[in-house]
Parts: structure tokens; C-alpha cells; sequence
């Protein structure tokens, strides 16, 4: 049986975090600058994605990003809040299709597209564990 998402376009979710020395690119190997690096940008955003969507899952079912296409428009220091927000625009099947953006405390940072698979646990798990086997 196919499974059936109940998960309405306008669901929003959002995360947060105050820059610090381990969120800047020169600590996550992204760059020399001392700013959010992208690759941290992108994780608070699929965790907005998180937010949005996981509370409204079938039992035993979990989201897994599977792309994203964002922008990192400008550089935000030490110091300063990250928000990031998702909103469920559509669902095909399985899949969750989020608009997705992140502001500092002054102005838009990034922007875009991320999609999220929604899986069955134990599924997915014995399918990892028999990649792990060979």
C-alpha cells in the first residue's frame, strides 16, 4: 500500500542558532573567513525542514533530505542569531517539497529549494545494513 502524506501546503518550520567559533567556515573546513559557513547554514535550514514536517509523520516514518538548492547571499559574524524557516509547498508521493530561507539579524542570507524523502524506518535501516554488509 503507497503510502499517504497528510501534510498541507503552508506548514512552516523554523530553527535558530547564535553564530559561534564552531559555526564559521575556517572551523568546518569551508573557507578562511570568520562567518557562518554554508555548510552550517544549510544544516539549520534542513532543520527548519525537520521542524515543519517530522511531528506530522506516519509512526515509524522519518524525512531524509534528498536535495537542496539555496543561495548564501551574505556573510553573517560571530555573535549574531541565524533563523532559518521551511514551508511545505507541495507533496508528490513520498516526497516533501519545502521553500526554504535564512535571515541574520539584519538582513536575508539565503534563499531556495529543498526536497525531503519521507521513509520507513526500519526499512531504510535493514537496507543500510545490508549495504554496510558488503
Amino acid at each position: 500500500m503507497a503510502l499517504q502524506l497528510d501534510l498541507p501546503a503552508g506548514l512552516t518550520g523554523t530553527a535558530e542558532l547564535v553564530v559561534g567559533e564552531q559555526h564559521t567556515a575556517p572551523k568546518v573546513g569551508s573557507g578562511r573567513i570568520r562567518v557562518l559557513a554554508t555548510p552550517v547554514m544549510i544544516n539549520l535550514i534542513e532543520a527548519a525542514a525537520l521542524a515543519a514536517v517530522e511531528q506530522s509523520l506516519p509512526e515509524h516514518h522519518q524525512s531524509l533530505g534528498t536535495r537542496l538548492d539555496v543561495t548564501h547571499v551574505a556573510a553573517t559574524p560571530v555573535g549574531m542569531r541565524v533563523r532559518a524557516t521551511a514551508e511545505v509547498v507541495r507533496v508528490e508521493g513520498r516526497t516533501v517539497h519545502f521553500k526554504v530561507r535564512a535571515e541574520d539579524e539584519r538582513e536575508l542570507i539565503g534563499a531556495g529549494t529543498h526536497q525531503r524523502v519521507v521513509v520507513n524506518v526500519e526499512r531504510f535501516e535493514a537496507r543500510v545494513a545490508e549495504k554496510a554488509r558488503r
